[in-house]
């Protein structure tokens, strides 16, 4: 029994059983998750003058940069304000597109509660507690553990939480945005083929996020004791 599946059970409504891990190219899995990652975070100056090393790095371990490539031009192309203000429209100001993975699954509900603690104690069990402001399904702070602390952990998350993963990724591709391509990066790194409508992934998982609310205890996307975010 994988260490989720003691700390939530079995999956459910909203969530899938993953297969047992593995992977024949880990390498080019972390970087894809890696980089896939700060593409998906807030846009600073410091990203932007990353694109190049996110690029190489990923022709380097053969990834396909296809699905990015309009991300990364994006990402250059336009006035730095402006790429900021458009991702905290999408991103910030719309539960349309949350990067939140248990969002998907359970809304601000209690339940979505017991789903994070479940995600910290995972982080736990690797000694890479997160801390701040960010909730520990965030998908940057996932993509980050799944890269850099433990592949086959980061697998079981990233997996379990599939259709949120496939949701988001339609929801970019359907507006346009060309943050879908980072979403497509990553399920290429998991086992199966992406469904190409939204009633494909409803009838595997089975859900709609409830609508309850309540407090919710921050976390940060940064990872202890990973100090550094180096480009992969």
């Amino acid at each position: 029994m994988s260490l989720l599946e003691k700390l939530l059970g079995k999956p459910g409504r909203g969530t899938v059983a993953p297969e047992p891990y593995r992977d024949a190219h880990p390498r080019r899995s972390a970087v894809v998750r890696q980089a896939a990652g700060l593409l998906l975070e807030y846009p600073d100056q410091e990203l932007v003058d990353l694109v190049p090393s996110l690029r190489a790095a990923l022709a380097e371990v053969d990834a396909d940069t296809g699905p990015v490539e309009d991300l990364l031009t994006w990402l250059t192309a336009g006035p730095l304000p402006e790429v900021q203000a458009e991702y905290v429209q999408e991103f910030d100001l719309s539960k349309r597109h949350s990067l939140h993975l248990t969002y998907w699954t359970d809304g601000d509900t209690r339940r979505r509660g017991e789903a994070l603690a479940a995600f910290k104690e995972v982080y736990r069990a690797h000694g890479a507690l997160p801390e701040g402001s960010e909730l520990p399904d965030y998908l940057p702070l996932v993509l980050e553990f799944a890269a850099k602390v433990s592949p086959a952990d980061g697998y079981e998350l990233l997996q379990r939480y599939r259709p949120s993963l496939e949701l988001l990724r339609l929801a970019l591709r359907d507006d346009g945005l060309a943050y879908s391509g980072a979403l497509a990066l990553v399920c290429a790194t998991l086992p199966g083929v992406s469904p190409e409508d939204r009633q494909t992934v409803m009838q595997t998982a089975g859900y709609g996020p409830p609508t309850e609310t309540v407090g919710l205890e921050p976390y940060s996307s940064r990872l202890l004791p990973v100090h550094e975010r180096n480009a992969p």
